[in-house]
């Protein structure tokens, strides 16, 4: 059974997230969820990447 709040790729749907920025008090659109989530990743991504830069 697939998780509804997952995607194929085990990503966060943006409505899971919008979920739980509603439960930290947050009022956003799907959206706005979504906007969100490309941000954190494109973050995430960066960040792993200068990481793994520095063990070279």
């Amino acid at each position: 059974m697939e998780n509804e709040n997952v995607d194929v790729k085990g990503k966060i749907t943006p409505e899971k997230a919008l979920e739980m920025l509603k439960a930290e008090g947050l009022d956003l659109t799907v959206e706005q969820a979504k906007e969100i989530l490309d941000f954190l990743r494109k973050l995430a991504n960066i960040a792993v990447s200068k990481y793994l830069r520095k063990r070279v």
